[in-house]
């Protein structure tokens, strides 16, 4: 079964992405791990032309509310960029855990391949993806409130700052 791709006439819009861990494994919750996810998120908002407007990071997987020139361009780059990260943290940290991330050629894969690209047509679908993404820790119980939870775009105090949807 081949997973949805982001069209290529529609790779200049705005799509909600959800990126999941290999076997739904817990990655995120050590070893600075979401700070590598911030990193490549700020890069990208600041030298290739990204437009972050929701995110939330969660202990296996992440969705992000963006745009960008080349969308498509932007998952391929930073799922390859942010795995080289994870490998090497990986290695420094927890090296027995790696052996779970090997395909059968050998490789490590960290990402599932999905993205789940969706794209956003209408106000309403927006509003609820991004309800969606902060409401998502609450739902795990990680935290009362939405903007109790750091690593997402519903905490204002959050290092990772957002885009104006309504000025893009």
């Amino acid at each position: 079964m081949t997973s949805p791709r982001v069209s290529k006439d529609f790779n200049d819009k705005i799509y909600f992405l959800t990126f999941t861990i290999k076997r739904w494994y817990y990655l995120f919750d050590r070893y600075y791990r979401w700070n590598i996810l911030a990193d490549s998120l700020k890069y990208c908002r600041s030298s290739k032309g990204l437009k972050l407007y929701g995110f939330v990071f969660m202990l296996n997987h992440i969705h992000l509310v963006v745009s960008s020139p080349d969308v498509a361009g932007f998952i391929r780059d930073f799922k390859r960029y942010t795995s080289r990260e994870l490998h090497k943290n990986i290695s420094q940290t927890e090296p027995n855990i790696l052996q779970l991330f090997l395909d059968e050629n050998g490789k490590y894969e960290f990402w599932s391949k999905t993205n789940m690209p969706k794209l956003i047509e209408t106000e309403k679908f927006l509003y609820q993806k991004m309800e969606y993404i902060h409401a998502n820790p609450v739902r795990k119980n990680y935290v009362a409130q939405a903007d109790h939870w750091y690593w997402s775009s519903a905490n204002l105090n959050c290092e990772i700052e957002v885009d104006n949807i309504w000025e893009s």
